[in-house]
């Protein structure tokens, strides 16, 4: 049932999304040279490696590396609009329609946090599709606390449901949570 819904709420949404990516796109490359796509491969059900679509906020040639641990000098300047706006994360719909992630589950890490797969296997987090938000998100816990958020990540599993996932949806659509943290 998640996948349907998460799949028709894709075909819905996938006609805005584009409306709005259009135009940052170019905004993006207009600020900088480069891809204004950003992909990068992450963590999916059952560890499955998979490309992640965004884009771009971050200068180019910042690397594979989660945004907690990059530099704020590292966000251009339409990357802190893109990024507050959660228009970034728009393009990851593709992935949803893919089957590769969910609207609402655990952010999907990069393969080289370690510690955090580790915390993630032990709480079985890996046996649900990645998610664009998720509860952790909108609570401000993100990937540089691998035991707190992968807490947060299991006791979402256990407990989640079609209409705690539309009220996350919504709640992130309305602006919850602060998006990926990065050093001062």
């Amino acid at each position: 049932m998640k996948s349907v819904v998460d799949r028709l709420l894709a075909l819905l949404l996938l006609g805005p999304a584009v409306f709005l990516c259009v135009p940052a796109m170019v905004a993006i490359r207009i600020e900088s040279r480069g891809n204004p796509l950003f992909l990068q491969t992450r963590v999916g059900r059952n560890q499955k490696p998979f490309t992640l679509f965004k884009l771009r906020t971050m200068a180019q040639g910042t690397g594979d590396r989660g945004s907690h641990e990059v530099s704020a000098a590292q966000v251009t300047r339409i990357g802190q609009l893109l990024r507050r706006t959660k228009i970034d994360e728009l393009p990851q719909i593709i992935n949803v329609l893919i089957g590769n992630m969910s609207f609402v589950g655990p952010r999907p890490c990069l393969p080289n946090q370690s510690e955090l797969i580790a915390e993630r296997e032990a709480k079985n987090v890996f046996s649900v599709l990645p998610g664009i938000t998720g509860p952790a998100q909108l609570s401000g816990i993100d990937m540089s606390t691998p035991r707190e958020l992968a807490k947060a990540d299991a006791a979402y599993i256990s407990e989640r449901s079609l209409r705690m996932d539309l009220r996350l949806i919504w709640q992130t659509a309305t602006g919850g949570g602060r998006g990926d943290a990065v050093k001062s």
